[in-house]
């Protein structure tokens, strides 16, 4: 019955919007997207790249996850390394996924995130 993912929210604290912004549009390259009215007095953020869609919801009380993250695949993971390292990100390199290149990286508010390809 599950036909695919819409999207994965994560939590953020009150008032990081505007960090959030120059993470994910300036060092990932992803696009804001508008937030339903109904939904925007919420604060928080929408982001897309492709298919991929990363939505930021403001959580008082906002403590990151040491573990639970999104996956996502990416082309000329390299690159995007030395991208996010520029503006001030970290990357950690992990090799423990056969068939893949991955490296682990945190947002502003500390919130993680795997980026991976596919060996060719």
């Amino acid at each position: 019955m599950i036909t695919g993912l819409d999207h994965v929210q994560l939590a953020a604290p009150p008032g990081s919007e505007e960090a959030l912004c120059r993470y994910y549009e300036d060092a990932l390259g992803m696009v804001r997207a508008p937030k339903p009215a109904a939904l925007a007095g919420r604060g928080g953020c929408w982001f897309e790249a492709g298919a991929v869609r990363l939505h930021l919801g403001i959580e008082d009380g906002f403590r990151p996850s040491a573990k639970a993250h999104p996956g996502l695949r990416v082309d000329g993971i390299d690159a995007l390394a030395a991208r996010l390292a520029a503006h001030g990100a970290d990357v950690t390199w992990d090799e423990e996924l056969p068939g893949h290149r991955r490296f682990y990286s945190h947002d502003p508010v500390g919130n993680r995130l795997e980026f991976l390809e596919p060996l060719s």
